[in-house]
């Protein structure tokens, strides 16, 4: 779904931007409300899983590849505006490092993965979760399906920007400049992968960690559900209410052995080429297959805009050791974009105390 560059026009990528600013604007406002500061932590965690869960990605049959995004279980626990802070950044360090995503195309993947999918999510998890209990199943139900709805409203919107471009943006003899794949082309190709695969793995990833948090941290669930009934006694224990008697796993340990697990297997998404699209460079397109003579010039012109990646195709090795620079920068990525999160979070919350602190103060003078 990481759109690159060139399969856009310039004049599109803008638009995507005009979407996407105000809305970091506006997620750096309200999430220093949500997030305190024993929650900067988990926000960062959540955004490297957020990290990593796109980039463990699933074989399609069509020869490409789908993964998951994380947003709506972040919007769940945190807030939908977390979920643009973090998706946003994990987006950013992976168009920036890992050259996985466009940066002149960074506006509209943010406005499609963590702007739309976590609203989108979110709503669907409070329109069928109602008014119920914090741990009944019908919660642990409505994150599933909302993030089954988040992603692939996601890749709608992208499926919509990409088919568009042939008949907004073309030359004199009716050849398209950019993308050169129309509606009904693009609607049923990102639909298939996504109704059917990856929309599946976001549903069981969203549902499986409210439905463990259920159980094993109810207060986490309570961060963003304030006034939600919860079944049982006080919980003093971080089981939900019910004390065991008996030592439990903490959930910050399970979350980092999760994401330790997925580090090591995300070279699962070398096993397809991911090429059916001209995803990987221009020159894998199927040139007879779309009517073309040659590739697109806008499209040549503007895909590799960003030449810096450091760890371009998520490897560092030249393709020598594929599955040794996989796992590398899931490493990497994880450590960044956790620590970027913690720090934009942290400075956010100190430049509110600041405000905060220097309107008292006159407040105070005022009074005097």
């Amino acid at each position: 779904m990481h759109i690159p560059d060139g399969y856009l026009s310039p004049q599109t990528c803008a638009v995507g931007y005009v979407i996407a600013v105000p809305a970091w604007a506006v997620a750096v406002r309200r999430v220093q409300r949500v997030v305190r500061n024993r929650h900067v932590p988990t926000l960062a965690v959540l955004a490297a899983v957020s990290f990593l869960v796109m980039m463990f990605n699933i074989p399609i049959p069509d020869g490409t590849t789908a993964h998951a995004i994380g947003a709506t279980i972040i919007a769940i626990l945190l807030g939908p505006w977390a979920a643009v802070l973090a998706v946003s950044v994990a987006l950013g360090f992976q168009a920036l490092l890992f050259g996985d995503g466009g940066v002149l195309a960074f506006g509209f993947n943010c406005a499609n993965m963590a702007v739309l999918a976590p609203f989108v999510g979110y709503g669907v998890y409070k329109l069928i979760a109602g008014r119920s209990e914090l741990t009944a199943p019908r919660r642990a139900l409505a994150a599933a399906a909302g993030g089954y709805a988040g992603i692939n409203a996601a890749a709608f919107a992208a499926a919509i920007e990409f088919g568009v471009q042939p008949d907004l943006f073309h030359n004199s003899a009716g050849a398209p400049l950019y993308a050169p794949y129309h509606l009904d082309q693009t609607i049923p190709a990102m639909m298939l992968a996504h109704l059917t695969i990856a929309g599946i793995a976001e549903g069981i990833l969203t549902g499986g960690v409210v439905a463990y948090l259920q159980r094993a941290n109810v207060p986490l669930l309570r961060v963003n559900h304030a006034g939600v009934a919860v079944p049982g006694e006080k919980d003093t224990t971080g089981s939900g209410g019910r004390n065991t008697g008996r030592r439990r796993v903490r959930p910050m340990h399970v979350a980092l052995g999760a994401v330790a697990v997925m580090a090591v297997l995300t070279p699962l998404g070398l096993l397809a080429p991911g090429g059916a699209f001209g995803e990987d460079a221009p020159e894998d397109l199927d040139l007879h297959k779309y009517g073309l003579s040659a590739v697109p010039s806008g499209l040549n012109k503007y895909n590799g805009f960003w030449h810096h990646a450091l760890f371009n195709g998520y490897d560092f090795t030249s393709d020598a050791h594929p599955t040794l620079g996989y796992i590398v920068s899931a490493v990497v990525g994880i450590a960044i974009v956790g620590a970027a999160i913690f720090l934009i979070t942290m400075a956010v919350r100190w430049a509110a105390g600041r405000r905060g602190a220097s309107q008292e103060a006159a407040t105070g003078e005022a009074r005097s």
